[in-house]
Parts: structure tokens; C-alpha cells; sequence
């Protein structure tokens, strides 16, 4: 895949660090400023550039199903953040005239594809250093647990150690949703009297860096002061989170409630359409750390169709290519992928469930199959309501098949055994 310029999309920061290690810089000259300069706009020079709507397209076509909204607004926003470096770097335009970098927040279940979209687009597709990372592991400054300027120290190790490269990565904060203080309006107001050092200690903490600073970078991991740190802006990073923000719709809910004056049919407004920033207080989170989001994504959980297209094209050719090394051809009925798609969503996992549910039948199978037996047929269908597994196995001249049914359900599984012969 090639942009108009001829660059190359997804092979990015690797294939440059291959073909231009820092062995070629002088060891006095290696860290100077207009080396530094040099190496960053040749590498920004080289990321691809592409229209937003082809960078969808080959999304979809690299197996990131559903979402479409979701997936036109962040293709917009990579195109953004790319063309901006180039801009910067290569033409070389004032900063003060181009629009800041743009922050994004991603709310939506669990297993609708919001991660998965940040390290496809940013990380395969465009080849920038990504880091995604789980919030929860950031504490206050001071405390046992990561320093949240330890976030930067990650992205440099992802970039090979070269801060420069660095600077104009991105950062994916998942599990965001799991830093939310107290849902008093108290704390906010600075009438907190508790200490609360992983989650308002770290929302202080990340205001000045999802903003745009100058952050000085520890590189030990350590908790002493006095270690090697190097300066590195986040002016040209953004910072997208992600959570899944359970209860958040009740928020919404609740607020809308209004008894007494002032209800709807007095005040003449829609009283859902309450500001995201009091929504997302009420939820947990500092009024300034939600300001720092240029943009809120809301995803929906996938359908029953969009699971079927993943079950399909993502998940199912992963478990054939696996049995297929083994001599044994996997095949899955319509009624059964029917039944682990109404299994899943059922269940409200998303995309990962689906994985959760093959594995459940196939194992046992796996178990008494691999190399064991080879020119195996594994059928998977649906018998009362649960998933069954029959094996045939073909011999030279007569096909003789052996039938193992394995019923899966929970915890229990039979297995049941017949032989019979029949002509080829």
C-alpha cells in the first residue's frame, strides 16, 4: 500500500530504524540539535499520507468490522495528526498558525473494537510509535505504583529509545473509565478530605501532559529523583482514551429526572441534552481533564450481524489455519455459527466473546486430536441446543468415520463414540 509520494503505509517507524540506526551519526554529533531536527523530518517525511475515506477503506479491508462513524472520525483525526507533522516538520509552517493536536475520547462496551481500532490504524497502518496502555497501573507521584510520566518513558522504549521519533507518537490510555473519583461534586469543589492517589491524583497528574508540555522523563522505572531523564514535548502527541464507562447512561438518566418546577414541560428544553463535561463530573471525572478531549466517541455495542462478519473473516480462518497444521479440516455449520453468535451477544462480551465460544467446543476436540490423528474431518453443528463436535476420519480405499459428539455445556462434557463403514 502507497501513498501519492510513494511512501509505504505500516512498515513506518521499523523498516525506518533498520535502514537508519543512529551507527550512522557520529557518537559527538549524535544528540546535537540539528541531527536530531534531521532525523525527525525525514522520518515524518516518509509516514504515509493518505485521504481519511482510503484510510477506512483499508481498515475494513485489514478485518475492522462495524463502526463505521467511529472509524471515518478517527480516520479523520490520524490524517489530521499526520499531515500536521508534515507540516511542522517538512514545509516547515509556523506551529502558532496550524490547529493544536486533537485529543480523543472513546466511550463504548467492552469488545466493540475501540482498542483494536487505535493499534490498527496508528500502529499498523500508519507506522507512528503507539502505546497502548491500562490506566490502571498510575498512581499519584510519590506513591508505590507507575509514575504517570512513566507513560512517556514506554512510548520512547516503543520508538527504540529515540526520543525524537517519540515526540510525534500516540498514546492510548484503555481503561480510562476505571480512574473516576467519587461521584460527589464535593471533591471537585475542593471539599475532599480523603486521599484518592489512583484515581483524582492521576487525573491532576495527566492535565499538563495531555495538554501540551515540556515533561522531564524518567528512564529507570525507578522512584529516585536522581536517575537519567530526558526532555520531551507532548505537543505533537495525542492522547486518545478509552473505557467502557458502565453506568454512564444511567448518569444521563438521572439527570434527566425533574420533579416539581422546573420539569420539562416548564423549563421548554430537552432535558437529556446535558453538557458531556457535567455528564462525564458526575461520573467521576475532573471538569479540566475532560476539557483536554477535543472529541468524545461514543461506540455501540456490535450487532448480531456485525459478529457474524467477524465470526467469519477474523475468527474462524485462525482456528482452521491452526487445525489445518495439524492434518485436520475444520468446518462450522451455519446453525452453529448461528448459535455462538446469539451466545455472544447474549452474553454483551463483543468481539472477544466470540473467540471465548469457539474455544469452548473446539478444545476438547484439539485435546484428542492433535498429533493423534491426521485426515480429519471436525464438523461443528448444533444438537439440543448445544454445540456439538463429530469427527470423521478417512482412511485409504473406504472412509471410515469415527464420530466423537461433544456436547459442551458449562463445565460438563460427554463424549460419545461409533464406528461405522461406508463406500468413498
Amino acid at each position: 500500500m502507497e501513498d501519492s509520494t510513494g511512501n509505504v503505509g505500516g512498515a513506518g517507524l521499523l523498516s525506518y530504524m533498520r535502514t537508519n540506526s543512529a551507527q550512522a551519526v557520529p557518537e559527538n554529533r549524535r544528540n546535537s540539535a540539528p541531527d536530531r531536527q534531521g532525523l525527525l523530518r525525514e522520518f515524518v517525511d516518509r509516514l504515509p499520507l493518505m485521504p481519511p475515506v482510503e484510510m477506512a477503506a483499508e481498515l475494513e479491508r485489514s478485518g475492522y468490522k462495524g463502526q463505521h462513524r467511529q472509524k471515518a472520525a478517527l480516520s479523520l483525526m490520524a490524517y489530521r495528526h499526520i499531515r500536521r507533522l508534515k507540516r511542522l516538520y517538512v514545509e516547515g509552517v509556523p506551529r502558532e498558525t496550524l490547529p493544536p493536536k486533537q485529543n480523543v475520547l472513546m466511550a463504548g462496551p467492552t469488545g466493540c473494537g475501540k482498542t483494536y481500532l487505535v493499534e490498527l490504524l496508528f500502529e499498523r497502518l500508519l507506522g507512528v510509535p503507539t502505546i497502548i496502555l491500562d490506566t490502571t497501573n498510575f498512581t499519584e507521584r510519590g506513591y508505590v505504583g507507575d509514575d504517570v510520566s512513566t507513560i512517556l518513558t514506554r512510548l520512547i522504549e516503543t520508538a527504540r529509545g529515540n526520543a525524537t521519533l517519540a515526540a510525534c507518537g500516540v498514546v492510548c490510555l484503555d481503561e480510562f473509565d476505571k480512574l473516576a473519583s467519587s461521584s460527589s461534586n464535593a471533591r471537585f469543589a475542593g471539599q475532599g478530605t480523603t486521599k484518592d492517589v489512583s484515581g483524582y491524583g492521576v487525573q491532576r497528574e495527566l492535565l499538563s501532559l495531555i495538554d501540551g508540555s515540556d515533561v522531564s522523563v524518567p528512564m529507570d522505572y525507578g522512584f529516585s529523583g536522581h536517575g537519567p531523564r530526558l526532555q520531551l514535548s507532548t505537543r505533537d502527541i495525542p492522547f486518545i482514551a478509552c473505557g467502557a464507562f458502565s453506568g454512564l447512561d444511567l448518569s444521563l438518566r438521572q439527570s434527566s429526572r425533574r420533579i416539581g418546577f422546573g420539569t420539562q414541560a416548564d423549563c421548554g428544553h430537552d432535558p437529556v441534552a446535558l453538557p458531556e463535561v457535567a455528564l462525564f463530573q458526575r461520573y467521576g471525572f475532573m471538569p479540566e481533564l475532560i476539557g483536554r478531549f477535543t472529541q468524545t466517541l461514543c461506540f455501540s455495542a456490535l450487532d448480531k450481524e456485525t459478529l457474524g462478519t467477524i465470526l467469519l473473516d477474523n475468527v474462524l480462518p485462525r482456528f482452521q489455519n491452526e487445525f489445518h497444521a495439524e492434518g485436520i479440516e475444520l468446518h462450522v455449520t451455519d446453525e452453529a455459527r448461528r448459535h455462538i453468535i446469539e451466545q455472544t451477544a447474549s452474553r454483551g462480551t463483543g468481539a472477544r466473546g466470540l473467540q471465548t465460544e469457539f474455544v469452548g467446543i473446539v478444545e476438547h476436540a484439539a485435546y484428542e486430536t492433535f498429533m493423534r490423528q491426521r485426515n480429519v474431518v471436525l464438523t461443528i453443528t448444533v444438537q439440543d441446543d448445544m454445540l456439538t463436535c463429530t469427527t470423521s476420519r478417512h482412511t485409504t480405499g473406504n472412509r471410515t468415520a469415527s464420530t466423537w459428539r461433544i456436547h459442551h455445556e458449562k463445565d460438563k462434557t460427554t463424549r460419545r463414540s461409533a464406528a461405522d463403514g461406508c463406500q468413498q
